[in-house]
């Protein structure tokens, strides 16, 4: 494990706890050091604060995530803003957990990001000629920004993580929609037609496709 935290205490408290639990811990005392350890070495998941000397929690996970470096992160900050929470997911943190903070919950959260591993999770989604990026809420299309209306965005946001999947119109709804909604299912195809206007791909380079009896499916390689 790798602990940065400016803190002394606490990153000793940590070191000591997760040392009685087995597990091997570094500790950085400020974003510039954490960063170049976390570069270095293959931890099996980092301690992060967000208030950190010589570079910003953010800019850390930020960084790691740009180099391609995906070792899973729990941020654990004294700030307990919604905002601040949503900014960390987006740039790549895996969980968020707020001080003060019980150590069998951090503890637990560890273990599980460890069960989960390193595996590539960008903070940019690419498929094909589409790139999405959750931190700016932007799509754009070969290189142009589509302006998207958010049910538009969210759809396909949750087709961009299942890509070459065929998505059933039931699980689009659920994750999209709601799990409770009652309205029209054809709303699906409402909004699939919505897209496939914005997108203007020639007939025989669909980006999203019908998989009859199934649901849609997002095309990988329609470029």
């Amino acid at each position: 494990m790798l602990v940065v935290e400016d803190e002394v205490h606490l990153a000793e408290a940590l070191r000591d706890g997760l040392v009685a639990e087995g597990f091997a811990v570094d500790v950085a005392h400020d974003g510039e050091a954490g960063l170049q350890l976390a570069r270095d070495n293959p931890y099996d998941a980092i301690v992060l604060d967000l208030m950190l000397p010589r570079r910003h929690g953010y800019d850390v996970c930020r960084t790691l995530r740009a180099e391609g470096v995906w070792t899973p992160v729990l941020m654990l900050t004294a700030k307990d803003g919604e905002y601040d929470q949503a900014d960390a997911l987006d740039l790549g943190v895996d969980a968020y957990l707020t001080k003060p903070c019980s150590f069998v919950v951090l503890l637990a959260t560890l273990r599980a990001l460890v069960r989960r591993g390193g595996s590539e999770r960008p903070a940019v989604l690419r498929v094909g000629p589409l790139e999405l990026d959750p931190a700016e809420h932007r799509v754009r299309l070969r290189g142009a920004e589509l302006a998207l209306r958010p049910r538009e965005y969210a759809l396909l946001h949750y087709l961009m993580r299942r890509p070459g999947e065929a998505v059933s119109k039931s699980e689009i709804l659920a994750n999209v929609w709601d799990e409770f909604y009652e309205g029209d299912p054809n709303i699906v195809e409402v909004y699939v037609s919505y897209l496939r206007r914005k997108f203007a791909a020639p007939a025989d380079r669909p980006i999203i496709v019908t998989v009859r009896g199934a649901g849609y499916r997002l095309v990988p390689d329609s470029a």
